[in-house]
């Protein structure tokens, strides 16, 4: 290992004159050489760098197949008489030189496999998102989970992905970004795969918070990755498409949710212990994006601005010429050589310390100092976003990140369970009511539904192999009555009494009668534990409205990636989170299914451009050696702001929605605002 402040330098030859000539160095200013390389004094075998004035004794150059020849940048840099600090001189030349190697290696073949492989990786959290909600219908009657449990699940998701979005985040930044995606991709398939298995809600939910752990990962760590293979004039526009496949995330959850689950039947089960019903198949299916990612993962190498920034300069020349030729190759120019001569890659005394407690000790030992170091270090980096430099950024994006996430998840809940309060007041409006009705010695053969029945008499009345769907008994008597393979949902006996009456094979259990007086009741094989109402839990409309508020946000996709460079990532943010803002307003108008459902659209779609122009300055403000960190820490605090937001919209549901949208529009304003203070981030090479 060498010692910090080295200097790497390496000379490739050049085939010919052609191709263009990133770093190739002539001598004396001969034909290959810089012009402005003539005019500066050569240097002699052991002569110092200015650029590395003070380090003489610390610095050690890398021989072999590498030779020590001043690189142009340091004679820039000594013409223009910067008097900066060296350590700091090397990160700012590392930036321009990594910038000009990117623009070298041109946008291809390779980005646009990486785009594929990072792109499901983003597909898979969109899916997450989606996955508890689309399951839970089914999943209340398989685990028989009561309204708290049913909260709790949806919140531990949500939780697990914002504790994933901060460990990964700043283990990326320290381990690696290939690296640590990896892992977290197959912690969430593991886990996922797990989970679809689960009988009990114990399980279930500790699977399902370890799944959201892992893909908590993906957000942070793909668009650090990806940003960093990216040339400056297109790192917006294509961070934007990538954003593109969240949104094919939960149209897939939706198309197939919808194709599955309703087929209840595509299950089996094994005895009355082990049951493996149609959401089950659904949640394996739904980790698809994830496992092929990880496939794909495995042939992609790390980043290079992350290797050199820690000093492991042989592996990123090396990913970097594969970038190139691959690029170069595709382009039909084989021939067209990789020519980098000089890379500058500072180390730092961080590794240095991971290096010498590595070297003592047990294995055990080691591992527990490396693991405690690596906490220290990622703590310290967290602790470096409040520093004076990046203070006012981190508290301006934190803000953002939280307005905009407490509307958009706040609001993404609150509009279908609007739509469902409104599909149960007209549903509740067609009740049938029956009052006093006396019914002796009579078989019901057909299904009751949205009935109220109250005071009235049954007499060695027969229920036979029927469904009870939303029927209410109040006050009522039934006597010598015979209830067999009954089937029932939002059914309630209550305050009635039911003297010498037996249930055979139902699923009407004690807790279905409240108040009630029971004389001489008997119940036999009735069914155990929960059952699934295909036909009432199993409504098209919830994948419908999920798929139509997925695919509104193509528009906004669209026209934030091809104006993120025109426009900038300031105005799209301040812009479009102003005018999600308005749209909120609208809902005051929205009194139907149908005005609720175009809102969702409208503002789903608005909401896009934002969260693209968010993600891309997130990326651009912040350093390599703490990008990864920053993203990881304010994406843990947009999954903290869509639990408060969905937990307080969800509260008003069937209560009031002026709260909700006063909220939201106020939250949206405060962002936009606040955005509209961000430094434009155009121009700006990735530091």
């Amino acid at each position: 290992h060498t010692k910090r402040g080295r200097e790497i330098k390496g000379e490739y030859q050049q085939q010919g004159g052609g191709g263009d000539a990133y770093g190739s160095y002539g001598e004396g200013g001969g034909q290959d050489g810089y012009a402005y390389q003539g005019d500066y004094p050569a240097q002699e075998e052991d002569a110092a760098s200015d650029a590395t004035e003070g380090h003489d004794e610390e610095d050690q150059m890398y021989e072999g197949e590498y030779q020590g020849i001043p690189h142009p940048d340091e004679v820039k840099a000594a013409q223009r008489g910067l008097g900066r600090p060296s350590g700091r001189l090397g990160l700012e030349e590392l930036s321009e030189q990594y910038e000009e190697i990117m623009e070298d290696c041109g946008h291809g073949r390779f980005q646009w496999t990486l785009f594929i492989v990072l792109g499901l990786a983003l597909m898979a959290d969109g899916v997450e998102c989606f996955v508890v909600a689309f399951v839970l219908p089914s999943a209340e009657k398989d685990l028989c989970l009561s309204n708290a449990e049913k909260g709790m699940l949806g919140l531990t998701v949500f939780l697990g992905m914002m504790v994933g979005a901060f460990v990964w985040g700043g283990l990326a930044d320290k381990v690696g970004r290939r690296r640590c995606l990896i892992v977290a991709l197959t912690i969430n398939c593991v886990f996922a795969f797990l989970s679809s298995f689960a009988q009990g809600y114990g399980f279930f939910l500790f699977f399902r918070l370890l799944s959201g752990f892992g893909i908590g990962g993906s957000v942070p760590i793909v668009y650090t990755y990806f940003s960093e293979f990216l040339q400056m004039g297109k790192r917006g526009e294509y961070l934007s498409w990538l954003c593109m496949f969240w949104m094919i995330g939960g149209i897939y959850a939706s198309f197939t949710a919808w194709g599955i689950i309703p087929r209840y039947g595509w299950g089996f089960s094994m005895g009355t212990e082990f049951q493996f019903h149609s959401w089950r198949v659904f949640v394996l299916v739904a980790a698809l994006p994830a496992i092929i990612s990880l496939v794909g993962l495995t042939f992609m190498p790390e980043s290079p601005r992350f290797l050199l920034e820690n000093a492991k300069h042989d592996e990123a020349w090396m990913i970097l010429k594969r970038v190139h030729d691959t690029n170069w190759r595709a382009k039909g120019q084989p021939e067209k050589v990789f020519t980098v001569t000089h890379i500058k890659a500072p180390k730092t005394a961080e590794d240095e310390f991971i290096e010498i407690q590595s070297a003592t000790g047990t294995a055990v030992q080691r591992w527990a100092v490396r693991s405690a170091t690596l906490c220290k270090l990622v703590l310290k980096n967290v602790a470096s976003l409040l520093s004076a430099e990046l203070r006012i950024t981190t508290l301006f994006l934190a803000i953002i990140w939280f307005c905009m996430a407490f509307s958009y998840y706040g609001l993404s809940v609150w509009f279908p369970d609007m739509i469902k309060h409104l599909q149960n007041e007209e549903y509740e409006a067609r009740v049938k009511v029956f009052h006093g009705e006396r019914v002796e010695r009579f078989r019901f053969n057909f299904s009751l539904e949205n009935q109220i029945h109250r005071e009235g008499e049954y007499i060695r009345d027969e229920f036979i192999n029927i469904e009870i769907k939303s029927v209410t008994f109040e006050d009522s008597l039934f006597e010598d009555c015979y209830f067999k393979d009954i089937r029932s949902s939002n059914t309630v006996f209550r305050n009635c009494t039911i003297r010498s009456t037996e249930f055979i094979n139902t699923d009407l259990w004690k807790d279905k009668f409240i108040d009630c007086k029971l004389e001489n009741v008997s119940w036999h094989e009735n069914k155990r534990g929960c059952h699934l109402d295909a036909a009432e839990e199993n409504d098209v409309l919830i994948y419908l409205v999920s798929f139509l508020g997925s695919l509104a946000v193509l528009p906004g996709n669209i026209v934030s990636a091809l104006f993120m460079e025109k426009v900038g990532r300031v105005k799209i943010i301040g812009g479009s989170m102003l005018v999600s803002a308005g749209c909120t307003f609208l809902l005051f108008l929205s009194f139907s299914q149908a005005a609720i459902i175009a809102m969702q659209c409208l503002f789903c779609g608005v909401s896009a451009a934002a969260w693209n122009g968010i993600e891309v300055v997130t990326v651009e403000l912040y350093p390599t050696s703490k990008r990864a960190t920053a993203f990881g820490l304010l994406n843990a605090m947009c999954k903290l702001a869509a639990i408060l937001g969905s937990s307080i919209f969800a509260s008003f549901v069937g209560i009031t929605k002026v709260i909700p949208i006063l909220l939201s529009f106020v939250a949206l304003i405060c962002g936009g605002l606040v955005a509209l203070k961000l430094p434009d981030t155009r121009e700006k090479i990735l530091q």
